[in-house]
């Protein structure tokens, strides 16, 4: 267990995040409003107006342009203003109709702004525009009613997504946002290191007892919690070790008075004798097969990596030597890190089933998403589905006799599944379509 330098809380953290955020926004916010200039809504002479009316519409380079509509109602909400009446009289005169034909529809922009008028005022100067002259600033409708009781209405072109002022600050705020991403994804990283870090602690704890303890370091809430994950570890290790040494001697003991019987039963008959020595040998065999179990699955051995696809094929030639039905299908190298000892016991003890219960044993290597498969079919009769995961319980056997002829003590599959899960995997037993049963099993690269 080392001890880095302590580090800001979580908490600290997350609010130190939250402010900074906070203080980018604001900064941002007053960017825009102190640097940008303020939107400079296009305006329009009555004479373009009217020539737009007569079917003469003016082209414009910087101003959108005017479009003519026929309408059946007329523009509203109606513009109200000192300069509104001599603007419609105006526009009335010219084309030739009663004032109260015309009527002038539309929105008050952000006018105001003293910069926003200032600029208005530069633009018109720069038209050649006489201050008496009058003119209408977008957003305006024009509506002329006709004979027929409809309205002519003109107004300038709707921007189709969004104005310029508008882009531009839409910009503005997309590249703040790009510019903030690097700082946010540096906070993120930070603030979920710690939860990878104790992700792969509970991976390696699953897989190997004796992993080594998680470095306390970082914020005081994941100190705290490495202490505790570093003490939860040696209890569990402590843990395994009292029921390993508990299970010593327990056959210990038991062995003692099993010496005693067999020198008791070598007065009796011949007969009675061969009976009770077979049944002292069966409960010998299943203490020691148990005592094996145990330390097998507590105490693994060695990580180093190997190439499995090898390690099958070596056990089925050995096997095929005493006249076993083994075979290998070709496939694909796998390497993996593992016990090479405990992995030679699971598919030896896989192989030796298949033959056992289905005559022979076809097995197959090779990778599947980041495990490495190894699959074994037989050509038995199966199991039931009921009994597909009770055959891996310790002593649990479908034939119920302890005949050696016939099989086990029924820790064969136990033993199995025990050294997969040791390594972070598992194994299944599947019946084949057909007949025959597959035994799959999968172990992480």
């Amino acid at each position: 267990m080392r001890f880095g330098r302590p580090t800001a809380s979580l908490l600290v953290q997350l609010l130190t995040l939250t402010g900074l955020t906070l203080v980018a926004a604001w900064a941002m916010s007053a960017l825009l409003v102190f640097m940008l200039p303020p939107p400079a809504p296009d305006f329009y002479r009555l004479s373009e107006i009217e020539r737009t009316f007569r079917g003469q519409a003016p082209s414009f380079t910087e101003r959108r342009p005017l479009m003519l509509e026929t309408k059946d109602t007329p523009p509203g909400p109606e513009l109200e203003g000192k300069t509104m009446p001599a603007i419609r009289d105006k526009i009335a005169a010219d084309l030739g109709v009663p004032s109260s034909s015309v009527t002038i529809g539309g929105k008050r922009g952000p006018l105001a702004d003293r910069r926003v008028g200032r600029i208005i005022r530069d633009r018109v100067a720069r038209a050649g525009m006489r201050e008496e002259e009058h003119f209408l600033v977008a957003p305006f409708e024009v509506g002329v009613r006709q004979p027929d009781g409809r309205w002519k209405v003109v107004e300038p072109e709707r921007p189709f997504w969004l104005d310029d002022w508008q882009q531009r600050v839409a910009i503005w705020f997309a590249l703040s946002a790009l510019a903030m991403s690097p700082v946010a994804w540096i906070f993120a990283r930070r603030l979920s290191q710690p939860i990878k870090v104790f992700a792969e602690a509970a991976e390696r704890l699953g897989r190997d007892p004796n992993a080594p303890p998680l470095e306390v370091k970082g914020p005081a809430e994941v100190t705290t919690a490495a202490r505790a994950f570093n003490e939860m570890q040696g209890r569990l290790r402590r843990y395994v070790e009292d029921r390993t040494a508990m299970m010593g001697a327990i056959a210990h003991d038991l062995r003692t008075p099993l010496t005693r019987l067999r020198f008791r039963i070598e007065s009796l008959p011949e007969e009675q004798r061969v009976k009770y020595a077979s049944d002292l040998d069966q409960m010998e065999e299943m203490i020691t097969a148990t005592l094996t179990f145990v330390r097998d699955a507590t105490r693994p051995g060695e990580r180093t990596p190997l190439e499995l696809s090898s390690l099958v094929e070596s056990l089925c030639d050995e096997m095929a030597e005493t006249g076993a039905k083994t075979e290998v299908e070709p496939g694909e190298k796998v390497i993996l890190e593992g016990d090479p000892m405990a992995l030679r016991r699971l598919i030896a003890n896989l192989l030796e089933n298949a033959v056992k219960f289905g005559g022979q044993a076809r097995a197959r290597v090779f990778s599947d998403a980041g495990h490495a498969v190894v699959e074994i079919d037989d050509d038995g009769p199966g199991i039931p589905e009921k009994d597909a995961e009770k055959v891996f319980d310790p002593f649990y056997r479908r034939e119920p006799s302890r005949s050696r002829q016939t099989g086990g003590i029924g820790l064969g599959l136990a033993i199995v599944r025990s050294i997969a899960r040791g390594h972070g995997g598992d194994v299944s037993l599947t019946n084949r379509v057909g007949g025959g049963l597959t035994a799959r099993v999968q172990l992480p690269l």
